[in-house]
């Protein structure tokens, strides 16, 4: 049985006893429990006997280096992988659903379908209801009764499973994810990899599980895949979210709890990911406190065995030798392993000329298989000066990558006409990693790297351990080979490579896409105006954080062909632009209802010119001259006229006691005009 009960441990490395921080509030029974759950591989532990649960509607984000656990964790609440030892218990009735980071999905079938095969359970729903509805059309007394029953279960069911607008859905989801509808019916054995991926995601929020455990569900997303991933979470998800990010603004605008996977356990903090950094500075100097304490408590005790081991006092030293050796065997707290900050000093660059880069109305697009083209930019200006530090962001397929190879003179433009500035040396970092030595270990890789690039400039060996540290390898993993490290610790090393080799133009093509996030802060670190580096850098990136602490320029491709240049940082032209959107409904909500007033009008029009003139009632109009009448009818008109042109002016709109009172105007003139007209047309009659 599941308990309502949950003891959250706030842990400290090295600490003999965990605090605990009890919650003594009953609240609602946890839909996802994990109990003392164990796993190691070969000697190497990754649980340890940790126990989790999480609650209907709950946001937790789960954050640490990698490999350490994280992902096998989320396996074994998925019913993926099975513990050492524990237990995993799903709420009766529950469902989980887990992004596969490798989807399995029919390739002979349509995107749309694909995606529409997250409803497989509201269509058997469907068809077990027209069953019923069959046997209610025979069925008498009780068993009429139970059918009913039997109905209005089904009907609750397939509204909590989607109900009847699907498409509507489906449609949505896709948009939101980046997919567009000239993409719904390719067959999923021709998507990209990353399509597949924002695929199986798309899928998975359709079938709309009572608990999502998502697995870097951003990997594929590109800024606004991640800010429409944002929104959902946050206002159209119901159940309980699980997720691993290594996206810090996903994880404070989404979760309100975080967990850490560190030495086989699971630490507790309360609140987003930057509360999480406060919280775990704050541990992190108690432990150091603590470590530090207990050395020099270590320090004493030895001090007094030397000094008394041979004299009058040695079986009281022997006594304290003995306690110190059992306590320094069970109980010596480690020194806590933390990032400090970027210190390493780096080799510096040459200095390049004020202009590193300008260019002047380049254009670039490409034919498309189906015929047309794709216009990726077109009759876009840049200058960049020495220093500045530039992001370019975009929507995936927006051509970013295309632009920096055509600034660096790597691909031709169609138009326009590009310059380097003197003295330039770039620096590129690729998104891949096929050009690194495999055999070298890492800081003989770094040592290398400088007695290559920086001619006349040697690194020694500790210096080389200490870049290799400040990049968080420890003191055994720099001395692996470079083709024995994952992804993210190739990345890692690249780049540390990178900033070592003086160059005075860094190009970064997503660096973080592999990095986990005290990685990512760690770039973030050497990147910034106090990190060391001097030179001038261009940014592709869709780590909102990582642009917003490091760029004070944007280039924006929107995929149209479009190019802004932005001087300010990312939340700056984001705030920009979401004005600017609203602006721009706004103009499109009153350009609306310009339409439909334009429209009823003319409606009313047509309606009173199909109703047959009848004599008017009043005797005034018949005593009018005809001369009299068309001058009263021309007068009204005319006015009629100037208001319809006061109220196509969007400025109008904006004064609402303004169109109010044009409109009661119109609406009385008419009324006026009706009876003329109709004694008009009478006198036409009768001619």
């Amino acid at each position: 049985m599941l308990s309502a009960l949950r003891i959250r441990p706030l842990e400290c490395r090295g600490f003999r006893r965990a605090h605990t921080l009890p919650c003594n509030t009953i609240g609602p029974l946890p839909v996802l429990t994990a109990t003392n759950l164990k796993h190691s591989f070969g000697t190497r532990v990754i649980l340890d006997g940790v126990s989790f649960s999480i609650e209907p509607g709950e946001r937790v984000g789960v954050v640490g280096r990698n490999g350490v656990g994280k992902s096998t964790f989320l396996k074994m609440l998925a019913g993926l992988m099975n513990a050492d030892e524990g237990m995993v218990s799903l709420q009766r009735g529950a469902r989980a659903g887990y992004l596969h980071q490798d989807p399995k999905l029919n390739p002979d079938e349509t995107l749309w379908g694909e995606a529409e095969s997250a409803f497989a359970r509201l269509h058997e729903l469907h068809k077990k209801l027209d069953e019923v509805f069959e046997k209610m059309a025979t069925a008498q007394g009780d068993a009429l009764e139970k059918l009913m029953k039997d109905q209005e279960v089904l009907e609750r069911d397939m509204e909590a499973a989607g109900g009847y607008s699907i498409d509507h859905k489906i449609s949505e989801v896709l948009h939101g994810l980046g997919f567009t509808d000239a993409q719904f019916q390719v067959k999923v054995g021709g998507l990209s990899g990353g399509q597949k991926g924002r695929l199986a995601l798309a899928k998975l929020l359709l079938e709309n599980p009572d608990v999502l455990l998502l697995d870097e569900p951003t990997n594929h997303l590109d800024i606004e895949g991640r800010l429409w991933l944002e929104n959902f979470l946050n206002h159209d998800f119901p159940g309980a979210v699980l997720l691993i990010s290594h996206d810090r603004y996903l994880l404070d605008n989404v979760v309100k709890r975080i967990i850490e996977t560190e030495d086989g356990r699971l630490i507790d903090y309360p609140g987003n990911y930057e509360t999480f950094r406060e919280l775990r500075a704050e541990r992190r100097m108690a432990m150091l406190r603590a470590y530090e304490n207990q050395q020099q408590r270590f320090r004493q005790e030895e001090a007094y065995i030397r000094k008394y081991k041979a004299g009058q006092r040695a079986a009281q030293a022997r006594g304290r030798n003995t306690r110190l050796e059992r306590e320094k065997a069970s109980n010596t707290l480690d020194r806590p392993v933390e990032a400090h900050s970027f210190e390493v000093r780096l080799p510096a660059a040459p200095r390049s000329g004020d202009m590193v880069i300008s260019a002047r109305g380049i254009s670039k697009k490409y034919p498309l298989d189906g015929g047309g083209e794709k216009v990726l930019f077109r009759e876009f200006d840049v200058a960049v000066s020495r220093g500045e530090r530039w992001g370019i962001i975009g929507p995936n397929g927006a051509g970013k990558t295309t632009l920096v190879r055509a600034l660096l003179g790597d691909l031709a433009s169609d138009t326009g006409m590009i310059r380097l500035g003197s003295n330039v040396a770039t620096g590129y970092y690729r998104q891949t990693h096929e050009h690194l030595p495999a055999e070298s270990p890492v800081y003989l890789y770094l040592q290398n790297t400088i007695k290559k690039e920086v001619p006349g400039v040697s690194m020694s060996e500790q210096a080389a351990r200490d870049l290799a540290g400040a990049f968080l390898f420890s003191g055994t993993d720099q001395d692996r080979p470079l083709g024995q490290l994952s992804g993210g610790e190739r990345s890692r090393a690249a780049i540390a490579a990178l900033l070592c080799s003086a160059k005075n133009l860094l190009v970064l093509d997503e660096p973080t896409n592999h990095l986990d996030l005290m990685s990512a802060e760690r770039l973030e670190d050497a990147l910034c105006d106090e990190g060391g580096y001097e030179g001038t850098m261009i940014l592709i990136s869709h780590d909102r954080a990582l642009i917003d602490a490091t760029c004070e320029h944007l280039i924006v491709l929107d995929g149209k062909g479009n190019v802004e240049v932005f001087h300010g940082g990312y939340s700056e032209w984001h705030e920009k632009d979401v004005q600017r959107k609203r602006a721009a409904d706004r103009e499109e909500a009153e350009a609306k209802a310009r339409r439909d007033q334009a429209e009823r009008a003319r409606k009313e029009a047509e309606e009173r010119k199909k109703a047959k003139p009848v004599a008017p009632s009043n005797n005034a109009l018949a005593r009018l001259r005809t001369e009299q009448l068309e001058e009263k009818i021309e007068k009204i008109e005319t006015r009629m006229r100037a208001i319809d042109k006061e109220l196509n002016d969007p400025a109008t709109w904006r004064d609402q006691a303004k169109s109010h009172r044009l409109g009661e105007e119109r609406h009385r003139l008419a009324a006026e005009l009706e009876p003329l007209e109709f004694e008009w047309a009478r006198r036409a009659e009768d001619q």
